[in-house]
């Protein structure tokens, strides 16, 4: 014998597909990508404002899972979560894209216009907008500062030194802030790139 469903039966199937897409589409953005459009110019001109982005969050989500700190690697772009900006109170934040320079253990020296690096693999320094990709970008270096990154926090900055609000203002951004990391450039669709 052969059931036939009537109207309600259908429009209950079809809420029901809609809901669990709706679901899916919620996790999917919560733990594994989102999309981003970039405001300001503090990344000019890796990135330009209008940007549309693609972030990877599963590395986030995945440190999360098994309790381990996210670190991201140096040079990476990463999104992150930052408290008290532009006069804010504590409870308000801004999410800000920045490129990771320092890493935990990190001695970061700004100075005469440079970047310098001392970790264990380079105990005399490296700088690495000069030997990563990006740094090509990258002239000159504002500000004057001798930091250690602590432990479970990045040093983070504009490719657009000159005009960038990061870690030489607000300090190193803890990991657990991080919310993901650049992995495409979707929009305009000529300068569609992976990172």
């Amino acid at each position: 014998m052969q059931k036939i469903f009537g109207p309600k039966n259908s429009v209950l199937s079809f809420i029901f597909v809609i809901a669990i897409a709706l679901i899916i589409a919620a996790l999917l953005t919560m733990f594994v990508f989102q999309q981003y459009q970039v405001d300001g110019s503090s990344m000019r001109t890796t990135l330009q404002n209008g940007n549309r982005l693609i972030v990877d969050k599963v590395p986030r989500t995945w440190a999360r899972i098994t309790g381990h700190p996210y670190i991201p690697k140096r040079g990476d772009i990463i999104v992150f979560v930052e408290n008290g900006l532009y006069g804010l109170n504590d409870s308000g934040s801004d999410q800000l894209i920045k490129r990771v320079i320092g890493l935990p253990g990190d001695r970061v020296v700004i100075r005469n216009g440079y970047v310098t690096i001392y970790d264990k693999a380079h105990p005399n320094g490296f700088r690495p907008d000069a030997t990563l990709p990006y740094g090509k970008v990258i002239p000159y270096t504002s500000g004057n500062l001798d930091l250690v990154i602590p432990k479970d926090e990045v040093f983070v900055m504009g490719d657009n030194r000159g005009d960038s609000l990061d870690s030489r203002i607000f300090g190193p951004v803890p990991v657990s802030n991080i919310i993901g990391q650049l992995v495409v450039r979707i929009y305009p669709i000529n300068e569609v790139s992976k990172f």
